[in-house]
């Protein structure tokens, strides 16, 4: 795969030369360090006819009879076989979660350059023979749908939306169910859904992407600053919720308070775990501490070698 070209992004005029080599910059990261770790890790395992029923055309010398759609035969009088979607074919879906809380970063870098960089690898490492991708933006206000396509530029239409969004707004937290319900609707094969946010959302997530890993392989990917799982120690900390906008105080010399913040923060990370387990669904954490290529890949490789003990069964 080349690397993104100015004249792949000509058509978003209102692309700052920054995005564009910050585009470029993300897929050259990608193609160079994960590019063929998910060759093949589409539905079908062996080149062949796929399962997803797909248009009737008529038969021809060759053609398996078995594949023989007998009710459109009977209606035109003429033998038509049922032709089925390739397997390889892969269809995949990203709910991106665009709250003003993932403006926030301590470390490396901000939550909002991970939901990039989480999108940025799923799309150029699917988006390729004929694959399609789309995208459900959840939060600052009603949900929004880009339909799945297949072309690169349609890729970064995507991946420019989320550098583009505003900053900030305060417009209240996430609601994720209302997304994962349109993306439900939208995804009308069976594909790959992933799911990228903090998950510091409104409740009731959970049951929808249950709902959703019955049908589709799901992976959730959740962005994380180290501030979100224990405080330093710098005295009276003033805190702002850039969603809510809601400011509080945090006395950050009792070490009292700095326990119970990691206690809980333990426990959720811990809990939320347990649920993506139960609901066999992937779950990849993203750090702002932390270099997330080489996290992307090692969980490709663990991926893996679960499919490997599997018999290449879903994981």
């Amino acid at each position: 795969m080349s690397p993104v070209s100015p004249s792949d992004v000509s058509q978003a005029s209102a692309f700052s030369e920054r995005t564009r080599e910050a585009l470029r910059r993300l897929e050259l990261d990608v193609t160079m360090r994960l590019d063929g770790l998910l060759h093949g890790d589409h539905q079908g395992l062996v080149p062949g006819h796929g399962t997803e029923l797909g248009e009737t055309r008529a038969y021809a010398p060759g053609d398996d009879v078995r594949r023989i759609d007998w009710n459109v035969s009977a209606r035109l009088d003429e033998p038509h076989i049922r032709q089925t979607i390739a397997d390889r074919e892969l269809e995949t879906w990203l709910v991106l979660d665009q709250s003003a809380r993932l403006d926030f970063g301590t470390a490396l870098c901000e939550k909002r350059e991970l939901v990039l960089a989480a999108a940025g690898a799923v799309g150029f490492l699917t988006n390729r023979d004929g694959n399609r991708i789309g995208a459900v933006f959840a939060g600052r206000g009603e949900s929004r749908a880009v339909p799945a396509k297949g072309t690169r530029k349609h890729l970064l239409r995507i991946l420019y939306e989320i550098v583009d969004a505003p900053r900030g707004d305060q417009t209240g937290v996430t609601d994720l169910v209302p997304s994962l319900a349109k993306v439900g609707k939208l995804a009308k094969r069976r594909g790959l859904i992933v799911v990228i946010s903090d998950f510091q959302v409104e409740a009731g997530w959970l049951a929808s992407l249950r709902a959703l890993s019955r049908r589709h392989n799901v992976l959730a990917i959740q962005v994380l600053d180290p501030r979100e799982l224990e405080l330093p120690n710098v005295g009276l900390l003033p805190v702002i919720d850039p969603a809510t906008g809601q400011v509080r105080e945090i006395p950050t010399n009792k070490k009292s308070v700095r326990d119970a913040y990691a206690k809980a923060a333990k426990e959720r990370q811990a809990e939320m775990a347990d649920s993506f387990r139960e609901a066999r669904i992937d779950h990849l954490t993203l750090r702002t501490d932390r270099d997330w290529l080489s996290d992307v890949v090692r969980f490709i490789g663990n991926r893996r070698h679960r499919m490997v003990a599997l018999g290449g069964g879903r994981p």
